[in-house]
């Protein structure tokens, strides 16, 4: 998952909220369906998370058949897609990417379905991870969002490009990361690092 926020740009809620018909293997993206704004938007799908993705597939495709065979495997479906597709929520297609470890009673509907993981879950991993790596510096799920702009505009990406793959309305809110990128004394080589060194 946290590959998924740095390698596709994703928000928190949009990672956890994955379906697996969601993602397209064929043309390596990812569709990040009713992010914010209620707007879809497609984002790439790393090559090197390719078998870790299939893998996770598997292990979702297993789960969802003891689901079925318990008397559950329905999830929850948007809007008005539960009265357009009656048996669209017991669909492989339509369970949630990463799922969370229990069933549960969903109370908008009283059915015991598996919904997808908290997102304190994952919050918490990272929070872990940073910690573990011995990184001092506030790490959180955007911080990998925020490093996956950042990086595309180092690398020479244009920023309505950058704009239109973070899912942003306005292109001032991408404009924020560009700051990176106005910093000339960053990239100055400091005097002191060219001399020689004498031991």
């Amino acid at each position: 998952m946290a590959n998924l926020l740095y390698g596709c740009g994703l928000r928190l809620l949009e990672c956890i909220r994955l379906r697996i018909f969601d993602i397209d293997f064929n043309y390596y993206q990812i569709v990040v369906r009713n992010a914010k704004g209620n707007k879809d938007r497609v984002a790439p799908l790393p090559k090197r998370l390719i078998d870790a993705m299939c893998e996770q597939i598997d292990y979702l495709k297993a789960l969802h058949q003891e689901d079925l065979a318990e008397g559950f495997g329905e999830v929850f479906l948007p809007g008005a897609l539960a009265r357009k597709l009656p048996n669209a929520a017991k669909e492989t297609g339509w369970q949630y990417l990463f799922p969370a470890s229990k069933l549960s009673v969903d109370p908008r509907s009283n059915k015991t379905r598996r919904h997808h993981i908290h997102e304190s879950v994952l919050q918490k991993k990272i929070k872990k991870a940073a910690k573990a790596a011995g990184l001092y510096k506030r790490v959180s799920c955007h911080s990998l969002r925020h490093s996956f702009a950042t990086h595309l505009l180092e690398a020479g990406y244009d920023i309505r490009t950058v704009q239109e793959l973070l899912g942003h309305a306005d292109v001032s809110t991408t404009m924020i990361y560009t700051h990176v990128l106005n910093r000339p004394g960053v990239a100055v080589l400091s005097p002191l690092d060219q001399l020689p060194i004498h031991n």
